[in-house]
């Protein structure tokens, strides 16, 4: 179990003067929870696992646990009943602060792909140089979750948004997976349709699909960080390709 407070040195790519940055376990564990709340696992007005039961699901001690939902409760997104437990109060953030244009049309979608491709390149690049063992297993879980939905023919874009958000998180920035969390309706809206229109393709259209998943997993848990950055901007950009071509995803 990872001491209480414990800071995960997350190296300074960048090479900002300040020297190396650090990120607190319970930040990463704030981004996880989150991620669970916008992707719906945890739905709104639904009730929590206990504190006990989220550390030995993330492996980490109650106290880091308690510090990450002290900081979801300031945000307005769970909320803390005497006796009763944590309730989500609310998946999404309040959409003034979000600073994205809701999809108004196909345009849109082609430029979130756009977006996309710069943002998660990044990601996975730094997810490469900083992940630990919790964050390889929480992708390989994802990726396991997407394999299932393949098998039985769904469409899946939950599971889907969960691989790119547990790849985002595994870059120890929040900024990264705040911006793949708010991102989420644009994501989704394209997620959906992508993958609608792969299970009327052969089904080696999914198998493709799912392949290239796998590598940006492979290649993040080899620890290159150019092999993941070019798998996924690959992966995103086939995915728009696919799309705008009638193809699927």
């Amino acid at each position: 179990m990872p001491a209480d407070n414990m800071k995960i040195d997350i190296g300074d790519p960048l090479n900002y003067a300040g020297g190396p940055r650090q990120v607190k376990l319970s930040d990463q564990i704030y981004d996880r929870i989150f991620g669970l709340i916008v992707s719906g696992e945890f739905p709104e007005k639904s009730k929590l696992p206990t504190e006990v039961e989220l550390a030995d699901r993330l492996d980490v001690s109650r106290t880091i646990v308690r510090e990450a939902l002290a900081r979801l409760r300031d945000e307005g997104f769970v909320v803390s009943r005497q006796g009763s437990g944590t309730f989500v109060q609310r998946q999404q953030p309040d959409k003034a602060g979000t600073g994205f244009q809701p999809v108004g049309s196909i345009a849109d979608v082609h430029r979130c792909f756009e977006f996309r491709v710069s943002l998660e390149g990044e990601a996975a690049y730094n997810a490469a140089l900083r992940k630990d063992a919790r964050d390889t297993g929480e992708i390989e879980r994802t990726l396991e979750a997407l394999e299932t939905i393949v098998k039985q023919g769904k469409v899946g874009a939950v599971a889907d948004f969960d691989f790119h958000y547990a790849v985002a998180c595994a870059t120890g920035n929040p900024f990264f997976a705040s911006a793949i969390a708010l991102l989420r309706p644009h994501i989704d809206f394209g997620m959906n349709l992508a993958r609608s229109l792969s299970l009327r393709k052969p089904r080696s259209r999914v198998r493709q699909v799912q392949d290239e998943h796998a590598q940006v997993y492979f290649a993040i848990r080899e620890g290159d960080a150019e092999k993941p950055r070019r798998a996924i901007r690959h992966h995103i950009t086939n995915a728009c390709t696919r799309l705008f071509e009638g193809e699927g995803s």
